[in-house]
């Protein structure tokens, strides 16, 4: 006896698909790692910082310098804890070329980052982010701390949201110092 229905089809073996997977991960790799090559790191956005002293400095006048913008507040118990690391990284760095600006949020009264900034001997630049454009200028920064590590052509090299890995932040720093402009 012979049957009219045919038979049905079979699935693909597992052994037939494993290939195809494997080559559309390969693709799926190797086009997102060439995209991340060929983009560009971003750059520092313009911004003005407004310092204690009533003195402006912008970020086209730290173009050619390492520098490091620090987002933070005296309410922030995470930036209280990591400001006498931040003191001895800028003492550690600051003869090889480093610039440091820390930016007070606008939400701090200034009369606390004054206070702060005396008691505790900032050796760097503070700054008020009174109207907030700072933070806005830097994609609109709003978890403290936040500190972005700049090289000497304006590029962003890393942006830490929380306290750095000290050793880490100082070879990042070691090399971009070493780096010719």
């Amino acid at each position: 006896m012979t049957s009219s229905a045919s038979q049905p089809e079979r699935p693909a073996s597992p052994r037939k698909r494993w290939p195809l997977i494997v080559g559309l991960l390969v693709l799926v790799l190797l086009g997102w790692f060439g995209y991340r090559a060929l983009t560009p790191a971003q750059h520092a956005p313009q911004a003005t910082f407004v310092l204690l002293s009533g003195e402006r400095v912008s970020t086209a006048q730290l173009q050619g310098k390492v520098y490091m913008v620090n987002f933070w507040a005296t309410s922030c118990t995470t930036c209280v804890k990591e400001m006498p690391d931040m003191v001895r990284t800028y003492q550690q760095f600051k003869d090889k070329g480093l610039e440091f600006v820390a930016v007070a949020m606008s939400y701090d009264p200034p009369m606390y980052v004054t206070n702060f900034t005396e008691t505790r001997k900032l050796p760097f630049k503070v700054a008020l982010d009174s109207d907030g454009s700072a933070a806005k200028a830097f994609g609109d920064v709003q978890l403290t701390p936040t500190t972005f590590v700049v090289d000497k052509d304006g590029r962003i090299l890393k942006r830490y949201v929380g306290e750095p890995e000290w050793d880490s932040l100082h070879r990042l720093l070691d090399e971009a110092l070493a780096k010719a402009v």
